[in-house]
């Protein structure tokens, strides 16, 4: 079972969402909080599997908790479910630690299969958000840096720093891994599941899950989409070809 938590400072969409998610089999919404510090309070009483935070709410927004429900080393998976759709919020949330970043216009059977994919440790972007983080990351537009409510939209010489550093951080942890790890790194890049992966390179499952747990211990990085932002910014592969299967 799926223990759910669900923050959102409209208690229309929280109610039907949770009745939503609740009728599913293998799911069951423990508590609704109305804010980000009503999520840190109710999750460090009742930790959740995972967590769904809205960006923009009173007191503490989405992104705050994400980042103080990370340092508190929250156990479960967060996703950012949010109307607003910008570069800033999606890098601002995975640089947090999120594991989503879903829009509340998301198909409610995507939502829940991307809840079963979070919970099962891999991570899910929302298709249009994708193109442009990608984007956005690989020609230095968007560094994640102080992103989220009230983030500037320009391209400023701080961020073009601070994307330069990350670059040249990506390129150090890629110049560690060998020539096997970094094809396979190029592979998650391009969208590949693991089966994929398997059936392309001829390799077992279990070699296949040895490659990436060793790929996420080496480079330090949580789950797939970091792994694709690694891939990007250390030059392993090239956002066109991304982009044509995102």
């Amino acid at each position: 079972m799926i223990r759910l938590g669900l923050a959102d400072d409209e208690p229309l969409f929280t109610m039907g969402l949770a009745m939503l998610l609740g009728a599913q089999p293998d799911m069951e919404v423990v508590w609704r909080a109305v804010d980000g510090n009503d999520a840190l309070m109710r999750n460090a009483a009742d930790p959740v599997d995972v967590l769904l935070l809205d960006v923009q709410m009173p007191g503490l927004d989405g992104l705050a908790a994400t980042r103080e429900l990370m340092a508190r080393g929250i156990t479960g998976r967060i996703v950012i479910l949010t109307t607003f759709d910008t570069d800033g919020y999606v890098m601002g949330a995975i640089e947090a630690g999120a594991a989503g970043f879903l829009l509340k216009n998301t198909p409610p059977q995507d939502l829940i299969a991307a809840i079963r994919t979070v919970h099962d440790g891999d991570s899910v972007i929302s298709p249009g958000p994708t193109r442009r983080l990608l984007t956005a990351v690989r020609t230095g537009q968007v560094s994640g840096a102080g992103a989220g409510a009230g983030a500037a939209t320009g391209r400023h010489a701080s961020e073009d720093s601070v994307e330069a550093v990350r670059a040249a951080e990506a390129s150090q942890q890629v110049a560690v891994l060998t020539q096997r790890e970094r094809e396979i790194l190029a592979l998650i890049a391009l969208g590949l599941t693991n089966q994929e992966i398997c059936d392309r390179e001829w390799l077992s499952m279990p070699t296949v899950k040895t490659h990436v747990s060793h790929l996420k211990s080496k480079t330090g990085c949580r789950d797939r989409v970091q792994l694709v932002l690694l891939a990007l910014r250390g030059g392993v592969v090239d956002l066109t070809d991304v982009l044509g299967r995102a």
